[in-house]
């Protein structure tokens, strides 16, 4: 069953993403040009960060890819690409500060990055249905009409899920770049416009969180708009 609707939602969402997405990669590229003053590397920034917050056991490794920098609860492992983890630049600076705030959200028990965690297991396993039922969902319609509102039910439900994470993901993400960014300014690591470029390849990054959660919102909505379309006929 072809849905242009949802098609479209798809189309524009991943579009403004790419876009988000390029800028972030081409704010990123500019800012590895900008030598740090402090001549620190993104490995030195992050364990300075760590340890002038009191964490001693987080270990910083480097990891392949590009912009695949993340903190990992499970393991206490703060996970620097190759460019950031060796890296002397502005870019590297504001990427492993980030990463280490979602560390001093750990260690403090920040509340929504352990409201996020917790939906991890659930997020996995409504993202793995969802992907079985789209094709289910155009069989039952096709085979048995009545059943459809029953699958857009559930749709609806893994959908709710999947929003939930995305949204409790914004104030995560916003955090880790706010606690990095005064930290970096406080304890001179950037300086002047070090700074103001530090906050923007941020802002550019959380952009690309905020774009995801208006996706996952614009999704559900449809959804339930459908679900109450198909109730009234």
């Amino acid at each position: 069953m072809f849905d242009p609707i949802l098609l479209i939602i798809s189309v524009v969402f991943i579009g403004i993403g790419m876009v988000v997405s390029n800028r972030l990669k081409t704010k990123f590229a500019h800012y590895s040009q900008e030598p740090l003053s402090s001549g620190l590397s993104g490995k030195d920034i992050a364990v300075k960060m760590l340890n002038a917050h009191g964490i001693y056991d987080v270990n910083v490794i480097s990891v392949d890819g590009s912009l695949s920098d993340h903190y990992n609860p499970a393991n206490k492992t703060v996970n620097l690409s190759r460019d950031v983890y060796h890296g002397r630049h502005v870019a590297s600076a504001a990427v492993a500060a980030h990463e280490c705030g979602h560390a001093v959200q750990h260690a403090t028990a920040y509340q929504w990055l352990t409201l996020r965690s917790t939906l991890v297991p659930a997020v996995q396993l409504s993202s793995t249905l969802m992907n079985f039922l789209t094709f289910g969902i155009a069989l039952v319609a096709f085979m048995i009409p009545t059943l459809t509102n029953t699958m857009l039910l559930i749709f609806i439900i893994l959908q709710s899920i999947i929003t939930l994470f995305s949204i409790v993901t914004l104030p995560v993400e916003v955090d880790a770049s706010k606690r990095a960014l005064v930290w970096l300014d406080q304890s001179g690591i950037t300086r002047g416009q070090e700074n103001a470029d530090a906050r923007d390849a941020l802002k550019w990054a959380a952009y690309t969180y905020f774009i995801s959660a208006l996706g996952s919102i614009a999704t559900l909505a449809y959804y339930i708009w459908k679900f109450m379309g198909n109730r009234r006929d």
